[in-house]
């Protein structure tokens, strides 16, 4: 059984960089047995119902801006799997989840970053997933949960976002690997919560977490919540490990959590 992932996707930069992150990324990539195919919901595509990819072959999307040229140069050429994509359509179809098919989106930086340092060879059929802010903690686990037998069958599920994620509070300038307190004290919390897959609170983290406000702010929450589709996608273990955790420009967190076994 493959375990699931919650991964930071960071700054677009990271695709160009080389830092203690980039090569734990890139040595969790060789370190896992190669998936069947991975499913992977990014905090750049958003919608008002759960989208599920049908690709046949992903165009790159550089959704960003102001980037050194080398960036938009880059090309991640993920294919799709049909077979797959059916698969999680039948099992939204038998639980009630609502879904449609999207035959159009490449892959935005939230997909590819991460999945390039983990399969540089775009060798591994992709599904990707949009994720939905306006739903509760408790749904977004649900539809995460929802795909936990694919993990049975070789699939890789990642939720790709940024547990402490802010660009109103990040310093670019303030790059020592320094973190500050407010999202300090918001990830001790968080791993606290996590370690003991306490839902309950995980669920209420605006109003129980220590500068909720401020790592997770109101208009930016889609970074946060691919964490709780990785989680739900795990929920028949219920068990979790930090596997790194790093920052960036003050507050900028770079954390992947593995969830199952």
């Amino acid at each position: 059984m493959m375990p699931s992932f919650f991964i930071a996707h960071g700054a677009p930069l990271l695709a160009i960089e080389k830092n203690i992150y980039t090569q734990f990324l890139q040595s969790l990539g060789v370190s896992l047995e190669k998936p069947r195919a991975i499913i992977l919901f990014s905090a750049h595509w958003e919608s008002a119902v759960q989208k599920v990819s049908d690709i046949n072959d992903f165009d790159t999307i550089y959704d960003f801006g102001g980037f050194p040229e080398e960036l938009y140069r880059i090309k991640y050429p993920a294919k799709g799997k049909r077979e797959v994509t059916k698969e999680i359509t039948e099992l939204f179809t038998k639980q009630g989840i609502a879904f449609e098919v999207d035959e159009k989106r490449g892959l935005d930086h939230g997909a590819w970053v991460v999945l390039r340092m983990l399969y540089p060879q775009a060798d591994i059929p992709v599904i990707s997933m949009s994720v939905n802010p306006k739903l509760t903690p408790e749904e977004q686990y649900k539809i995460g949960k929802s795909l936990a037998a694919l993990r049975k069958q070789d699939i890789l599920i990642i939720g790709s976002g940024g547990t402490v994620h802010n660009l109103g509070a990040v310093n670019m300038f303030k790059d020592n690997g320094s973190v500050d307190s407010w999202a300090l004290e918001f990830e001790e919390w968080l791993e606290k919560h996590i370690s003991e897959w306490d839902l309950e609170s995980l669920f209420n983290y605006k109003s129980l977490a220590p500068n909720a406000d401020i790592a997770v702010p109101a208009y930016g929450n889609e970074h946060f919540i691919p964490l709780f589709y990785a989680m739900g996608a795990a929920d028949q273990e219920r068990a979790a490990k930090l596997l790194h955790r790093s920052y960036r420009y003050g507050n900028l967190s770079h954390s992947v959590w593995q969830f199952g076994y």
